[in-house]
């Protein structure tokens, strides 16, 4: 059995999907949540606040150079 003669990869997940189906289901997730329950978008100080503890905990973990 050679490497040529290999037949290709049937796609899978969301490869399979049109790209209209995807966008839908992309569409669908964006609006899952209800307006009053965006905080972030809602409130920027929230928003930035969380932005910042999550940069410092993840370059806390970093290895110094």
């Amino acid at each position: 059995m050679t490497l040529d003669a290999e037949e290709p990869k049937a796609k899978r997940g969301f490869a399979a999907i049109s790209p209209e189906r995807r966008r839908e289901i992309a569409a669908r997730g964006g609006a899952s949540v209800p307006p009053g329950k965006r905080s972030f978008s809602q409130n920027r100080e929230l928003a930035a606040r969380a932005g910042r503890i999550g940069g410092s905990s993840s370059s806390s973990r970093k290895e110094p150079d």
